[in-house]
């Protein structure tokens, strides 16, 4: 597939992303394949989401760990060097299709996913085979108290939150990532790598028909799966 030079822009290593999601679609794990435009509206989505919506990024409802370093880092502006230290965040790659199994495991021991936000990573690595890794290295934080296990826990800075990760794990492996998701959760693309890719393949197919969608009122980052379809009022325009 052509990657027009624009998505360069957007796109961190574009024709990885491409070839890695074509992998997917042709091994039968996904049933869309959006265009690399298409894909990048999903990567702007997520960045629309981080600074508008940034309270439903790295935030839990669910006490903070009574550590120092814990109570420090629930500032999300003390914690954002943490987790690019620890390499838990790849703010290039928000897609996470660009990134290694092994880069996909270190950000979800190392960053907070709340409630089920697991979904997406997790997708991810069923994808690529890789959910039994996961399930040794979250296990093994789980079970040990080591200064490794203590610093991960005190970055993820909420209360139960690798438990929580490990039961999400097993569920995954034994009846698929998103059968844990309510049929609401499974269509909102900021939990589910599905409905994400769903959502992109919804939207208009060339920065000029983004134009004219978002001049219809019919083009929004934050819109769900089933708002009305900006392709339609852009082929309309």
């Amino acid at each position: 597939m052509t990657v027009p030079w624009y998505v360069h822009l957007v796109l961190f290593r574009p024709r990885a992303i491409v070839a890695n999601l074509e992998r997917m679609r042709a091994a039968g794990h996904v049933d869309v394949a959006p265009t690399p435009w298409q894909l990048a509206l999903g990567v702007l989505r997520m960045w629309h989401r981080v600074v508008m919506r940034g309270d439903t990024v790295g935030t839990s409802a669910a006490p903070v760990r009574r550590s120092w370093r814990a109570r420090v880092l629930a500032h999300k502006a003390a914690r954002l060097p943490a987790l690019l230290a620890e390499r838990a965040i790849a703010p290039l790659d928000f897609t996470g299709l660009a990134s290694s199994p092994s880069r996909v495991i270190r950000h979800l021991l190392g960053a907070h996913h709340d409630a089920h936000q697991f979904v997406y990573d997790l997708e991810l690595l069923a994808h690529h085979g890789a959910l039994d890794a996961l399930h040794a290295e979250v296990r093994a934080i789980v079970a040990a108290d080591t200064p490794r296990a203590r610093w991960l826990r005190d970055l993820t800075v909420y209360v139960g939150y690798h438990e929580a990760l490990l039961a999400a794990v097993e569920r995954a492996l034994a009846a698929g990532p998103t059968a844990q998701l309510s049929a609401a959760e499974a269509r909102d693309p900021d939990i589910s790598f599905a409905a994400y890719l769903r959502w992109c393949a919804r939207q208009p197919a060339t920065p000029a028909a983004t134009l004219a969608a978002w001049r219809a009122g019919a083009f929004r980052f934050d819109s769900g799966l089933d708002d009305a379809g900006p392709r339609r009022a852009a082929e309309a325009a």
